[in-house]
């Protein structure tokens, strides 16, 4: 595309002939800023627990420990086991485990004895059945009921949760670690309606709170939210709050979330791979490339913002636009996702941009359900 090559916006990579596409770009000094502002606005770092499903990368976990975070969250072995490969001190599998998942959690927690892992229950019978293989293993779980806030997709409604805590409490090879409640279903723009959603769910959880207190003297740690309701949370005492999204953000939050103040961090590079007609070009971004469940538009170009997805298959993503003319085959677009998290599961390499330059790349290493566990 023909442009000024004085204009130089931030995202543009300087040796971006070196870089094939369709291509991940992470900008790391933009993730370091990412992270920066989520530990300015928990003010206690000892309450962000970041759930690394959206970066699965090694090296971004890295800078999270730098920047002093000790505690994480994640969604599949893997994810965990990358956390633990690089020393993460508290792991907390938000997940149920079940069928051969389980003694994967078993041997991992005993090949890093010095970490501490805890994995989701919301289920008494299963309790019952993770106490039998945690026996076997002479290994003690440590647990976080999973709590059904609104999310509807697992969990036990809080009100219903005693009788789990009690079953917790009284097998010899499970601890009740915390409480667990994700309201992901929270996502208004309006600050007020989701400040009242996430109080509405907070407080139910907060009641299951002071039973578990009166009745066994305990107080559970307790995980609330994704990155919408996070800085929300975050006003609360003594609430751990696991925003995931942040650290790369994307076009969904960016534009729904106003009051956040992430800045984009991992854009994808496709080309143009073809002149359809006069209002008509083809690049590269195909399904594979960037995350598909959601309605087109699933990417916005920062360098082609009129550039309007019509039609996408496995390689290939169609775009109108103003004026075909302006395009070459070979002209590159940066592009922001919808939505990132599942977008980076689509890359085996991210490519790591400093000071204008591809300097390396990262392995998404997470993005596999098996490493060695």
């Amino acid at each position: 595309m023909n442009q000024d090559k004085s204009i130089n916006p931030w995202y543009t990579v300087q040796n971006i002939e070196t870089v094939d596409s369709p291509a991940l770009l992470l900008y790391k000094s933009r993730i370091e800023e990412n992270i920066r502002l989520a530990k300015e606005i928990i003010g206690d770092i000892r309450f962000l627990r970041p759930h690394v499903k959206t970066n699965k990368i090694a090296e971004v976990c890295r800078m999270m420990l730098a920047a002093g975070i000790t505690h994480f969250k994640c969604a599949t072995i893997a994810e965990a086991e990358m956390l633990a490969s690089i020393g993460a001190p508290d792991i907390l599998l938000a997940y149920q485990p079940v069928g051969p998942k389980v003694n994967r959690l078993l041997n991992l927690i005993k090949a890093f004895p010095r970490i501490q892992f805890a994995c989701l229950v919301d289920n008494t019978g299963h309790a019952e059945a993770l106490n039998k293989a945690a026996a076997a293993d002479h290994i003690t779980l440590s647990l976080f009921i999973d709590l059904n806030i609104g999310m509807n997709r697992t969990g036990i409604i809080p009100e219903k949760a005693l009788p789990l805590v009690d079953s917790i409490h009284s097998l010899n090879n499970l601890k009740l670690k915390g409480l667990h409640g994700y309201d992901g279903h929270i996502h208004d723009t309006d600050l007020s309606i989701r400040q009242q959603k996430s109080d509405e769910g907070f407080n139910r959880v907060t009641r299951l709170l002071q039973k578990i207190e009166h009745k066994y003297n305990i107080q559970p740690e307790v995980v609330m939210g994704g990155t919408p309701p996070f800085p929300l949370h975050a006003r609360r005492k003594n609430v751990q709050c696991s925003p995931g999204t942040f650290v790369f953000n994307d076009w969904g939050y960016k534009n729904s979330l106003p009051d956040q103040p992430f800045e984009y961090a991992a854009l994808v590079l496709t080309r143009v791979i073809s002149i359809i007609d006069e209002h008509t070009i083809c690049t590269d971004l195909g399904h594979k490339a960037v995350a598909a469940e959601n309605p087109l538009p699933r990417v916005h170009f920062l360098n082609a913002p009129n550039a309007k997805p019509t039609g996408q298959s496995e390689e290939h993503l169609v775009l109108q636009v103003p004026d075909s003319s302006a395009w070459r085959l070979g002209d590159v677009l940066y592009g922001v996702p919808v939505h990132i998290c599942p977008t980076v599961a689509l890359y085996d390499q991210a490519n790591i941009v400093e000071e204008g330059m591809v300097t390396t790349q990262w392995d998404v290493i997470a993005r596999k359900r098996f490493i060695h566990f």
